[in-house]
């Protein structure tokens, strides 16, 4: 008997098996029905037969072996069975090695009982196993991929709604201490104080989480560009920077036509995640430095540059990756209101913008970030 008819005429003896498989490696304590544990398996084997009984070019089986759909109904059948179990196996809370372990268990299954059944030999009987095998690898890298997909959308989701239901309390914590520290006696003030600067990390931590999922699904940074001064803009988050750390030396530098189209609120981030990045990062007692060169008549250049350890050429490739960080010590904690996304987010609004940007790190010339951005930008909405 050719291996394709005896998995038609023992679908059930199969799945069987499949079934007390599943069983094992379910997620303990929870009850389970057969239906569950099997899923998609009859569909994927049927699949698998229609599959194997079509005849397939040489190119067709490259692209299997490639770990490609080699197309035709057969094909794109096997693989819609294998998506809608991979993604059926994440509802039901199972684990992606558990996944793969179902397949390796299905291949053993078959090949087992098929030899019990001692079939007589056949000249095929090699063509026949190489065709199974790569409908089950077929059917498992279609699952798997289903699987991580629907992983990484249930987690882009999860972000998303987190860092919008944060956004409402935060609001009212903030506004319920700015309205108390106005009123109360000044023994409050410092709490208070320290209570809205706190809500203020998190904050920055909620819109950095809602930028990173915005952009990671594809759907890009909305901007909403209107005239600005650059100069201006600047001189404000250096107010604002000195404020925060007093000890610390900043020093910007302003010159040429600072006027243009741009989001001002974005360009304010991106400002404070470079200047961030360099007081976290840089020497205490040269400070930071921050440039904005308006002499060329198509782009504005914003530059930031802090001198002190530089950074290790092996991270500059991934500086701008998200939630990758560099080598830090003990005593350079992450600022607070970062969770390593700073970086990121620097680039996807540069990019949103028409812009560019890159970092240089040299032990003789320290750290400088170079922003370079078109003088003009057109709005681009993103995901609310």
């Amino acid at each position: 008997m050719r291996l394709a008819e005896f998995i038609s005429g023992n679908v059930e003896a199969i799945l069987v098996e499949w079934e007390l498989f599943a069983r094992g490696i379910w997620p303990k304590g929870v009850a389970v029905e057969p239906a569950e544990l099997r899923d998609s398996a009859a569909e994927i084997l049927w699949a698998v037969v229609a599959d194997m009984a079509t005849a397939q070019s040489l190119q067709q089986q490259e692209e299997k072996s490639a770990g490609h759909s080699a197309g035709g109904s057969e094909s794109d059948r096997l693989d819609h069975a294998s998506q809608v179990h991979g993604a059926a196996r994440v509802g039901s809370g199972l684990a992606l090695p558990a996944v793969v372990a179902e397949y390796r268990a299905l291949r053993a299954s078959v090949l087992r009982l098929w030899r019990e059944g001692k079939p007589e030999p056949d000249a095929h009987d090699l063509d026949d196993i190489t065709r199974f095998n790569e409908a089950i690898d077929q059917s498992l890298a279609l699952a798997v991929s289903a699987f991580t997909r629907r992983v990484d959308s249930a987690r882009k989701m999860f972000l998303a709604i987190l860092g919008h239901d944060l956004r409402n309390p935060l609001s009212a914590v903030t506004l319920s201490a700015k309205l108390a520290l106005a009123s109360e006696p000044p023994e409050l003030q410092t709490l208070l104080t320290q209570i809205i600067t706190s809500a203020g990390a998190i904050s920055d931590l909620v819109t950095d989480l809602i930028d990173f999922t915005r952009s990671s699904i594809g759907s890009g940074l909305p901007l909403s560009p209107a005239a600005a001064d650059l100069g201006a803009l600047c001189d404000e988050m250096i107010r604002e920077v000195r404020a925060a750390h007093p000890n610390r030396p900043v020093h910007c530098a302003t010159r040429g036509d600072l006027a243009g189209t741009w989001d001002a609120h974005r360009l304010r981030q991106v400002i404070a995640n470079l200047l961030g990045n360099g007081l976290q990062h840089g020497s205490s007692t040269e400070g930071v430095e921050l440039v904005v060169d308006g002499t060329n008549r198509e782009t504005v250049a914003i530059i930031v540059h802090n001198s002190g350890e530089p950074i290790p050429p092996e991270v500059l490739p991934t500086i701008f990756d998200p939630l990758i960080r560099g080598r830090v010590s003990v005593q350079e904690r992450p600022r607070p209101g970062s969770i390593g996304l700073g970086l990121y987010i620097v680039r996807e609004i540069v990019t949103a913008h028409g812009g560019t940007v890159r970092i240089t790190s040299t032990g003789a010339e320290g750290t400088t970030a170079t922003v370079h951005l078109p003088r003009h930008v057109r709005g681009r909405e993103g995901a609310g």
